[in-house]
């Protein structure tokens, strides 16, 4: 589809920004230019995916577009079980509530927001083991996302395998910039594991994007596609969480994808409860028809490369013009360092949901905060989480923008940094208790 936008004055959009306490996520859409605040369920489906929804079988129990949907997990995930969900954190609820209890500790390759949510409603605390280059936004590492095999171990020796449910492994790694991980590391990984019998589950909603750096940066793979990289990448795990509203251009949906009996046994008595029958999860028959046609669309090559480019085309506009952003540029957004971007307002004072909103102001463009904000509290002593990242994610929706409007977005961020001196900080007039960042509001200081 194709509609029309249209910019607000700029005294409009200080209005808005300031009904919306200066948080993006509470700014209406026909406010907004250009909308960088999520690749989640945003993208544009393809003519296939749109002829595929008139197909869609809406049997309660059954449904023949569950079977193309299994069909097409198993072709290029490699799991035998697949439970849909009505989006990603479905599947994360899942996963938590079979597997997390009280006291277990699960090692992730740095967090991410609803899965470390869903962990400790459930008992469960999350431990970051990612290398340490993923906190420095200017590291050059070419792979971010890498788990920190000797801190995996220790962690493991420390509490005992018993008290980890799954070792959690994101591809890409949201929260660090969109980084990858390595398959020499996929594979440690996944040894590690065995020789302590512990399970190996994947994030995998941007894990298409995971394929194309392996494909351009490790040595050994630049002659595979990106399908056969994905697989190989899937067969080195237990199963996997997905959002379908990521890597398969879909604008609802997603998945719990499992090799495990006994998981799988569990999702199908736990998802009737949360999300409908196991045949359908929370989903028209439809949307399960888009799914399967998107992960076959997904994979392939010149799709990945031309996505690719397009988060480099404005990050590389950026980086020339000396904003600084995480470094390299990563899979699905580009992130501003707000920290180095405003170096004047301490992070008490939530310079990234500052930049955010100044953005908004200045050009009519949404992004969203990634700093201590969606970092959240400590569960046990209340003290605010100090990420060492405080960015802007830029998230660059798939198959929708045209360059010219990136090209607009880097224009208002260059011209806004010669005049960062200019931008405060704000303080939180309103904190709700779990996943702040959705919805708290603030006002200037």
């Amino acid at each position: 589809m194709v509609e029309p936008l249209s910019i607000l004055s700029r005294e409009a959009r200080e209005e808005a920004i300031r009904r919306a306490g200066f948080n993006t996520f509470l700014l209406p859409s026909q406010a907004v230019y250009i909308d960088l605040l999520t690749d989640s369920g945003t993208n544009a489906m393809s003519d296939r995916q749109w002829s595929r929804l008139m197909l869609g079988d809406e049997a309660y129990a059954g449904s023949r577009s569950f079977d193309r949907l299994k069909e097409a997990v198993r072709e290029h995930y490699g799991f035998r079980h697949v439970v849909p969900t009505h989006q990603g954190r479905g599947a994360e609820n899942l996963l938590s509530r079979i597997l997390i209890r009280e006291g277990h500790v699960i090692p992730q390759n740095m967090y991410f927001t609803t899965t470390r949510a869903h962990q400790e409603m459930n008992g469960g605390r999350f431990l970051d083991v990612i290398v340490p280059e993923a906190h420095d936004p200017s590291s050059l590492h070419p792979f971010k996302g890498n788990v920190d095999l000797d801190r995996l171990e220790a962690a493991i020796r420390e509490f005992g395998a018993d008290r980890i449910p799954y070792v959690n492994v994101a591809l890409t790694v949201n929260m660090a910039g969109g980084q990858p991980i390595s398959m020499e590391n996929l594979r440690a990984v996944r040894a590690l594991c065995d020789r302590h019998s512990l399970r190996l589950m994947y994030d995998a909603t941007r894990a298409v994007e995971n394929a194309f750096f392996i494909q351009e940066r490790e040595p050994g793979w630049s002659g595979r596609t990106i399908a056969e990289i994905f697989r190989e990448q899937m067969s080195l795990a237990d199963g996997c969480t997905m959002s379908g509203k990521k890597d398969l251009l879909v604008n609802i949906g997603g998945f719990l994808a499992t090799n495990d009996d006994v998981i799988f046994a569990r999702a199908k008595e736990e998802v009737v409860i949360f999300e409908g029958m196991p045949t359908y999860g929370g989903l028209a028959g439809r949307d399960m028809e888009a799914m399967a046609q998107g992960i076959r669309e997904m994979v392939d090559d010149a799709y990945v490369a031309h996505r690719i480019a397009q988060v480099r085309h404005l990050g590389e506009q950026l980086e020339a013009a000396g904003v600084p952003i995480v470094r390299p540029i990563g899979g699905h957004a580009v992130f501003v360092d707000a920290r180095a971007f405003l170096p004047h307002v301490p992070q008490e004072c939530f310079p990234a949901q500052s930049l955010a909103a100044e953005i908004y102001r200045e050009s009519g463009v949404r992004g969203m905060e990634r700093g201590i904000v969606s970092a959240g509290r400590n569960k046990e002593t209340g003290e605010n989480h100090r990420p060492a990242l405080e960015l802007v994610r830029l998230t660059i929706p798939r198959r929708v923008y045209s360059n010219d409007h990136l090209d607009f977005v880097a224009d208002a961020i260059v011209d806004l940094y010669r005049r960062r001196e200019s931008i405060g900080g704000l303080r939180m007039t309103y904190e709700p208790p779990t996943l702040r960042f959705f919805s708290a509001r603030f006002e200037p200081l």
